[in-house]
C-alpha cells in the first residue's frame, strides 16, 4: 500500500486539525461545512469540487442542504483518515475554490 494510503495516527490528525481550523472530525470523518448566498452558488462550488476530485482522483462525500454544503473525506479502503485525505482538505481549502 502506498504511504500515502495508511492511517494517520491520532497525533497527525490533531495536528491537522490546528492546521486547518474550519475542519472537524465527524464520524471518523474530515468534514467541513460552506454556506452560500443560495442554492445556484452552492452547486457551482460543488462543480468546482467534482472537478478537482476528479483530477486528483480522490472523492469527498457530499451533501448537499440548499446553500449549505458538507464534503467528508476518508480512505475507505485504508479504514480511516490518510495524508491523501488531508492533502485533498488542504486542497479544498485553497481560496480560489471558493471563486
Amino acid at each position: 500500500m502506498n504511504p500515502a494510503q495508511h492511517r494517520l495516527p491520532e497525533s497527525e490528525i490533531a495536528d491537522l486539525l490546528r492546521q486547518l481550523p474550519e475542519w472537524s472530525i465527524e464520524e471518523g470523518k474530515l468534514a467541513r461545512y460552506w454556506t452560500f448566498s443560495d442554492f445556484s452558488k452552492a452547486m457551482e462550488f460543488v462543480h468546482r469540487v467534482a472537478q478537482l476530485a476528479e483530477q486528483v482522483g480522490h472523492h469527498p462525500d457530499i451533501d448537499i442542504r440548499y446553500n449549505r454544503v458538507k464534503l467528508a473525506l476518508v480512505s475507505h479502503d485504508a479504514g480511516g483518515i490518510t495524508q491523501r485525505d488531508a492533502d485533498m482538505a488542504r486542497q479544498l481549502d485553497s481560496p480560489g475554490l471558493m471563486s
